[in-house]
């Protein structure tokens, strides 16, 4: 419905008929004496008023009375309402504004002017409103699209995950370790992570880069696909060949990350490729492939690397029996089983017992 009507209330009889004149030509004109009477036209045409013209003195109110009630109706969120009045002190014009009207009109009236300066309070109004109208449809809009948005993310999720795991498996199946042991991998990671971020902000990691690391630590032996059964399932004790050959799981799987598994999010690849590749460097520049020393190696790739040696104590192997966690733990700090940092030897420390809880919760059957 347009709103094309203008509402005048004023008590002196000169003034209706001069403001009715005034703006008949353009605009539909309601004109009452009271308050009473123009509740109840704004009652029943609210959505048809353009302005409210009204006149503070009207009989039997004390100075902004009338607005007060009008403002309690909440009328005067929906409309502009503007002063008919002969004052002229500021403070009059301020505890005017204060009570939410939007201009003064000012007697005696000049028709031109007055004309004018409705015409623009209605065009603001208007156009405010219409602003806020758009506003609050693009934001419904946009609640909806993040709505879906997310629906989409949490399926494109769940299909990488389920990607994720099915190449794990495989490369547990062919290395005959159980489906826990990439579970275990993947929650000991998180673990890990989630204490080196709460120890050592230095590292810049956040929960959202924890969560990629861990997923990409499900393929950090996806290169063992290539490895061939002779060597891998070897039980007994290998030749240097056989070792520099079981040592080239971490090129290959970095190389079939990058040439074969195609995601779309490419700071996951990125993790899964700086963890396949270094999850064999240690601190201390004695790992392999690439013989990398301290913080030259990644902390993505020093947690998993961690990780992959504790999950390897404490697992049973074709090659050796599982180790009780406590003896692990003792083992890891030691720099039985490679050199660490001391800031991932202190996260470690403090993620002890939920280390034991994930091993206990996932254990080999």
């Amino acid at each position: 419905m347009a709103r094309d009507t203008i509402l005048i209330v004023e008590d002196d009889d000169d003034s209706r008929v001069k403001l009715t004149e005034i703006f008949r030509d353009k605009y539909k004109i309601q004109a009452v004496s009271n308050e009473k009477e123009g509740i109840d036209i704004l009652r029943k045409h609210v959505a048809s008023i353009a302005v409210v013209l009204v006149n503070i003195m009207i009989p039997a109110r004390e100075n902004f009375q009338v607005m007060r009630g009008l403002r309690e109706k909440r009328f005067m969120n929906r409309i502009p309402f503007m002063m008919l009045t002969d004052e002229q002190t500021t403070e009059h014009e301020k505890k005017g504004y204060e009570y939410g009207i939007v201009g003064f009109i000012r007697k005696p009236f000049h028709p031109e002017v007055v004309k004018q300066l409705v015409d623009n309070v209605i065009e603001v109004f208007q156009y405010r409103t219409q602003l806020e109208v758009m506003v609050k449809n693009q934001t419904e809009k946009l609640k909806k699209q993040n709505a879906m948005l997310k629906i989409m993310a949490e399926k494109q999720r769940h299909t990488k995950e389920v990607l994720i795991t099915s190449l794990s498996n495989i490369v547990e199946f062919r290395n005959l370790e159980s489906e826990q042991h990439i579970k275990r991998i993947r929650e000991l990671t998180f673990c890990l992570g989630t204490s080196v971020m709460k120890l050592y902000p230095e590292y810049e990691l956040t929960e959202e880069k924890i969560d990629l690391i861990g997923w990409a630590s499900c393929l950090h032996d996806i290169g063992k696909i290539v490895i061939p059964d002779n060597i891998i399932l070897k039980a007994g004790k290998l030749t240097a060949d056989e070792y520099d050959v079981i040592k080239s799981h971490t090129t290959k799987g970095a190389e079939i990350i990058e040439k074969v598994i195609h995601l779309e999010n490419k700071e996951f690849c990125d993790y899964a490729y700086d963890i396949a590749r270094h999850h064999h460097e240690k601190y201390d520049g004695n790992g392999y492939p690439d013989e990398l020393k301290g913080e030259e190696i990644s902390i993505a790739a020093q947690i998993v690397s961690l990780v992959d040696v504790y999950d390897a104590l404490t697992s049973k192997r074709i090659y050796k029996a599982a180790y009780n966690t406590d003896k692990a733990y003792q083992m890891v700090m030691s720099g039985q089983s490679g050199t660490f940092s001391q800031k991932l030897l202190k996260a470690f420390t403090e993620a002890r017992e939920e280390f034991e809880s994930i091993v206990k919760k996932y254990c080999d059957n």
